[in-house]
């Protein structure tokens, strides 16, 4: 049997040199000769989601896969994995028990997930149109050809699929109030413009299944009557872009596309339109302004972009994630798509888990999934088994949630019943030493500089909450401060014309409410408990910790630390800039924080 060596090259894995892989492993095959060429086929996939330990290799049907491959690894793996059958040791995973793991269904970070959206991701070229169509693409869009729309519609519906972008909308309610509307043309849209900072789901499935996300557009488009479909995809995201032209391209050439859909009759042209640059632009209506050529801004919601939306016309919007479900949906029915997850919230999520955990990359999960799963057991928990702190979910609009709601399930409701949100499904793991003051100040600057400033609270109302985060952490805070904060941000929250503007003060009110006493050690001591606002912190050495290693005096930048080797050291806090690379380089937990006692001006 033909053995298929699959290459992740994603951009995760793209950045780590797995092209220079590709070229080594085909290279090794030619070496390798005639009996080599005959057995193995090397094929380019999407990302595989355990983005830190790419490039990733697979080597099938043995289901071997590798981590961290190199190119100078290509003739052993052809050699010994596609020649002889047997795995390479030293590229296996190893799991916490120091046990080597061939496949990936063994590894901890897949083993707990549940795939739907990011099924094929992994297991086929996107570039070619005829791995999708082998394992059942299309099949979706055939079936849905000869339903009605209104039989698509109620599939859809049943699954209860909600929006994946952020709001969590019903999808199946979406199309039908679309499909109600006579006025014709309309439109069909797919929002990739992800700009959440950490967040890279939607990159993933765009340049790993273009043809899933081409095919859910397609039912979208059949179910309420359009004829004409845009992809609006972030203008950052080149491979992204690349294969979904790619993938319209070869569907057209099939006759999946165009003039008569599957030879229906039906007509449907899709096109790209590359991001404006902007995080606003991620927004339905700013989104559509800009696909229309005009500055993207968004209008107030009175009328619906499923009544109006491009051109005044009827419009289907639905998240990269969303149009990836429909599939499945239409394949197996609306109810066995139910099944999974909660009443409220089915299906699974897909989620880019981030940050100070020690297993980071993509995971697909059933929604209701708890947090503690998520970041422990799919996650590996914190890197260096420090204290866990918080979780911050949903993007720059996302809240942080705390240690003592871990056990809490991720979906859309009971998130937003806390504060917080799911969102598009970032999420940023902090460990004890993040400081909840300059998180929530570093997503109010971010916001600050993405609102596009068309209505008065959010233009105004941000650029006064971050003047105040900034003297916070700067030591210039004072009494007052939280509640002037608090008021501001309940009013975004009530006043604001979209969406960016109502959650934004959500990392502020959050981090107020569950870490309050971080905020009040800033402003009433002049201390920054995590030691990364510097205007508030000094460092120091425990004499007793310290065993004279001397890592912390070699890594600082200033020459700020003394003492000889084997003895302890001291740190002079008329050189030291508080930078940190002290704490970081100590493997004995020696480096302790202290407050310098600013006083505001």
């Amino acid at each position: 049997m033909r053995k298929t060596v699959l290459i992740c090259c994603g951009t995760g894995c793209r950045a780590n040199g797995s092209m220079a892989v590709v070229d080594a492993i085909r290279e090794a095959i030619r070496e390798t000769g005639a009996a080599a060429d005959a057995v193995a086929q090397v094929k380019t996939t999407g990302c595989n989601g355990f983005c830190e330990n790419g490039p990733i290799v697979k080597v099938m049907p043995d289901n071997i896969t590798y981590y961290k491959v190199k190119p100078k690894d290509a003739g052993e793996i052809i050699e010994k994995t596609v020649m002889a059958g047997e795995p390479v040791s030293r590229l296996l995973y190893k799991n916490e028990a120091g046990e080597r793991v061939r496949s990936q269904e063994e590894n901890p970070f897949y083993a707990q997930q549940k795939k739907i959206a990011l099924s094929a991701i992994g297991q086929i070229d996107p570039e070619n149109i005829e791995d999708y169509i082998e394992i059942g693409g299309y099949e979706a869009l055939k079936k849905a050809l000869a339903m009605t729309p209104d039989e698509i519609i109620s599939e859809v519906e049943k699954s209860n699929l909600r929006g994946r972008g952020g709001a969590g909308f019903p999808t199946g309610r979406k199309w039908r109030t679309a499909a109600g509307y006579d006025n014709y043309p309309k439109y069909v849209v797919c929002n990739g413009d992800e700009g959440d900072p950490g967040a890279f789901m939607d990159r993933s499935v765009l340049e790993g299944d273009p043809h899933a996300v081409i095919e859910g557009l397609a039912i979208a488009a059949l179910a309420i009557g359009a004829e004409e479909g845009f992809f609006y995809i972030r203008d950052e995201y080149d491979l992204a872009v690349k294969h979904i032209k790619r993938a319209i391209e070869d569907a057209k050439a099939r006759g999946i596309l165009g003039d008569s859909v599957m030879g229906s009759g039906h007509k449907l042209n899709l096109s790209v339109v590359r991001g404006g640059g902007a995080f606003i632009c991620g927004e339905s209506t700013a989104l559509m302004a800009s696909i229309e050529g005009r500055v993207g801004e968004p209008r107030a919601k009175y009328i619906r972009s499923v009544q109006r939306g491009l051109w005044n016309q009827p419009t289907v919007l639905n998240n990269v994630e969303t149009l990836a479900n429909i599939p499945y949906i239409i394949n197996n029915g609306g109810e066995a798509f139910a099944k999974i997850g909660t009443k409220g919230s089915s299906g699974t999520k897909v989620f880019a888990l981030v940050g100070k955990v020690k297993r980071t990359g993509l995971v697909e999960v059933p929604m209701g999934t708890t947090l503690r799963h998520l970041i422990y057991d799919i996650g590996g928990g914190i890197i260096g088994d420090r204290p866990f702190k918080a979780v911050q979910t949903g993007g720059p609009s996302g809240g942080c949630i705390p240690e003592s709601m871990l056990d809490l399930e991720v979906d859309f409701d009971t998130l937003s019943s806390y504060g917080a949100m799911m969102g598009s499904g970032g999420m940023i793991v902090m460990d004890d030493r993040s400081c909840m003051v300059e998180v929530a100040r570093y997503y109010t600057q971010f916001l600050c500089e993405e609102s596009c400033g068309k209505c008065t609270p959010c233009r105004e109302g941000l650029r006064r909450m971050l003047e105040i985060l900034t003297d916070i952490c700067e030591g210039r805070g004072r009494e007052g401060d939280l509640e002037l904060l608090e008021r501001i941000g309940h009013t975004l929250q009530d006043s604001s014309l979209c969406s960016l503007g109502k959650s934004a003060p959500n990392p502020v009110l959050t981090t107020i409410k569950y870490f309050r006493s971080e905020y009040e050690a800033h402003i009433r001591e002049k201390r920054c408990p995590a030691g990364v606002c510097r205007s508030l912190t000094s460092f120091g050495i425990n004499k007793e910790k310290c065993i004279g290693c001397d890592l912390c005096a070699k890594g600082c930048p200033v020459r700020a630390i003394s003492g000889g080797k084997k003895e302890p050291h001291e740190i002079d806090p008329g050189i030291c800039i508080a930078c940190g690379s002290c704490r970081e380089a100590c493997r004995f937990d020696a480096v302790i924080t202290l407050g310098k006692g600013a006083a505001r001006e």
